[in-house]
């Protein structure tokens, strides 16, 4: 690992316990920016004796990749009553967006990268934007509270698409990511016999997509070729996508496991 690197992970851990340490000391939510997933693994391997209160994370829906965590107390959770509090009640600074064409008509077919483009040429640090989600011609993008008034009077274009961009309430969204259903059969629920099957490629090369430190579970960085995928599990591969595996459905008379994953696309 380069120094560079190193040394930025030393000062995300050193974030998080900061964070922590707030959140207990004044008994308050506090909350990281959105993070990708090589730093949400870097909050999930941190040592439990590291930071002074729990946490969780979320990203505006169900899946979402960039998640923003919160440190919360022992005393808050007492304190409402519950041992799960709802995002609602956490109360993420962030909001959502809708950016829309002016002019449907004279739209371009626009991608995550034209958006994700377009709002970082405003001089807005990734760090301040969630997912980004193209769906019919508009995209629901989740902002940092600090950004969302700019967003709304700055982004008047993304490429050659003069664009409109309206809030949504976080509890107006619903998107449910589109998946396709695939069953079939692998040597055990080994990670290494999933992703062959989800991606359709060989086993030994996307075994090494596993040992370098591509490929999460649950936000968890996994280089383990023989982890044992549960079910509900939700893998992420760099490059490639994500696939939740549902479950087994029974064993072939060859002991092979019958499974089905829900690729997401």
């Amino acid at each position: 690992m380069k120094d560079s690197q190193t040394k930025e992970i030393k000062l995300l851990e050193k974030r998080f316990t900061e964070l922590s340490r707030l959140a207990y000391q004044r008994d308050i939510i506090t909350y990281s920016d959105f993070l990708n997933l090589s730093e949400q693994n870097i909050l999930h391997t941190l040592p439990k004796d590291t930071l002074y209160s729990r946490y969780v994370s979320f990203g505006g829906y169900e899946l979402a990749e960039r998640q923003m965590a919160a440190f919360i107390t022992d005393a808050l959770y007492l304190c409402y009553g519950k041992k799960e509090l709802s995002p609602e009640e956490i109360g993420y600074p962030f909001r959502a967006v809708r950016v829309a064409p002016l002019n449907r008509r004279f739209s371009e077919e626009l991608t995550h990268r034209d958006y994700l483009g377009a709002i970082l040429n405003l001089g807005i640090e990734r760090a301040k934007i969630g997912d980004i989600l193209p769906m019919d011609g508009d995209a629901l993008v989740f902002v940092h509270d600090d950004m969302t008034g700019f967003i709304q009077e700055q982004l008047v274009r993304v490429r050659h698409t003069s664009v409109t961009v309206s809030e949504v309430p976080l509890g107006e969204v619903r998107y449910t990511p589109s998946f396709e259903e695939i069953k079939g059969t692998v040597a055990s629920v080994r990670l290494d016999s999933l992703l062959p099957l989800a991606f359709s490629s060989s086993r030994s090369r996307l075994s090494g997509l596993i040992e370098g430190g591509k490929v999460y579970v649950n936000g968890r960085l996994i280089t383990s070729n023989g982890y044992q995928v549960r079910d509900d599990d939700v893998i992420s591969v760099r490059g490639m996508g994500k696939f939740r595996y549902k479950g087994a459905l029974s064993r072939t008379k060859k002991n092979r496991t019958y499974v089905v994953i829900h690729k997401y696309v």
